[in-house]
């Protein structure tokens, strides 16, 4: 299958400038392409990602994708989607991220020969004022600038200079790639269809009109809700596993709504047709099983992750998911639950029922009393039924937690001061 035909039957073309074109280029030989993230941040979130594993798709064809890291253009910030200016990082805070967001890219693509790693500081920061002028912005008509999407969105509020140059420079970035890289193609989000363009109207005016280049986007990703994908009550997934754990990352994906799951599989994951078929139809005749969601989250978490850290998120869900968690660790046990309820205890004997009104687990001792009876509490795995247990710590998870199960579903965590 020709990579245009894969990615149209994902549903993962928004526009594309020259169709025809792509794809008679794309099944003659091998292209080189392009996709670039600002070093905003020292991680990116899963938002990022979607037009990356569309990279991912073009280099397991056989393509060559180059990714940027936008250490120059990271300098000044690009005005997609705010409508305030950025603050302005430092030049150590801008190094910083782009090391981390080139060590992310390094484990999504491999080390291999066929990606480039590139830094747009090492051709941007060569310009003089001059040199931008008159070989660039003389290009560049106002007017036409004044009607992309991303500037006349910030008109009210007001733009500054700085940020209304922005797609200038990233324009520059497409023709320097094209030129000395040979790179035929841009891929961005939907957001980057007037920077694209603007890259490729820069390519035919400094190299000449039958240059032959190309801009895909990737369509806005939506939830059936109709709300952002990747936002949670917690924030942004990152794919840093310090900002959120592999279990927190499989949880997203495994937590995934019926409508939303067979979408996510043709975009984040490599499964076939078949495969993604088979689990759409599981989903309309069994959806209780979830097996689709599994199938996602299994394929998300070991390849941002790692095959190690998918099978310690599946051990921990299942532990939590039964009731069974002697065998996890403390470490295993804080990254679980590290987001749940927690509160801080003595390390003192107390009556179960006092306690757990104490810290909250139960509004009132009848209602303690009653959980307790109708064995509706666990303390580290073991059930208490016993309305007299008297709670002490022990040398379980280091001695340093309690963990109480509430029902079939409720967790609460209770770390031990001295």
């Amino acid at each position: 299958m020709n990579i245009i035909d894969e990615l149209t039957w994902r549903d993962a073309i928004n526009q594309q400038t020259n169709e025809a074109g792509l794809r008679e280029v794309t099944e003659k030989s091998s292209i080189s392409l392009y996709c670039g993230v600002d070093p905003t941040g020292d991680s990116m979130h899963i938002g990022h990602l979607i037009p990356f594993m569309m990279m991912k798709r073009f280099q397991l064809a056989g393509h060559h994708p180059y990714i940027l890291i936008g250490g120059g253009t990271g300098t000044i910030g690009d005005p997609s989607g705010r409508q305030s200016e950025r603050t302005l990082q430092t030049m150590e805070t801008v190094q910083h991220n782009v090391d981390s967001l080139s060590a992310q890219m390094k484990k999504l693509f491999g080390k291999d020969a066929n990606v480039t790693m590139v830094n747009n500081y090492s051709w941007l920061s060569n310009l003089t004022l001059l040199d931008f002028l008159r070989d660039f912005g003389k290009h560049f008509n106002v007017n036409t600038m004044l009607a992309k999407d991303i500037v006349a969105s910030r008109l009210e509020s007001g733009i500054s200079f700085t940020e209304f140059t922005y797609q200038i420079l990233q324009s520059i970035d497409f023709l320097h790639l094209y030129k000395d890289h040979q790179v035929q193609l841009q891929i961005g989000g939907a957001d980057q269809w007037g920077n694209i363009t603007a890259g490729l109207d820069l390519i035919r005016k400094k190299v000449g009109p039958d240059a032959e280049a190309f801009g895909l986007t990737i369509p806005l990703m939506l939830k059936a809700d109709g709300t952002k994908f990747g936002k949670t009550a917690g924030g942004a997934i990152w794919l840093d596993p310090e900002k959120t754990s592999p279990f927190e990352f499989y949880q997203f994906w495994l937590n995934q709504d019926d409508r939303d799951v067979v979408k996510y599989l043709k975009f984040f994951t490599f499964l076939d047709k078949v495969e993604i078929d088979a689990l759409a139809e599981k989903t309309k005749i069994a959806p209780e099983k979830r097996e689709a969601q599994r199938r996602l989250a299994e394929e998300v978490t070991r390849f941002v992750h790692s095959e190690e850290a998918l099978l310690e998120a599946q051990k921990i869900t299942e532990a939590l998911f039964s009731g069974n968690i002697e065998e996890l660790t403390t470490e295993e046990i804080m990254e679980g639950l590290e987001h749940l309820p927690t509160v801080t205890v003595g390390n003192e004997p107390t009556n179960i029922v006092e306690w757990l009104v104490e810290t909250d687990i139960e509004p009132s001792k009848r209602q303690a009393r009653e959980d307790v009876a109708n064995g509706a509490i666990s303390i580290n795995g073991h059930r208490v039924t016993d309305i007299e247990h008297i709670l002490t710590v022990t040398e379980k998870f280091d001695g340093k937690l309690i963990v109480v199960r509430k029902g079939k579903k409720s967790y609460f965590l209770a770390k031990i001061v001295d």
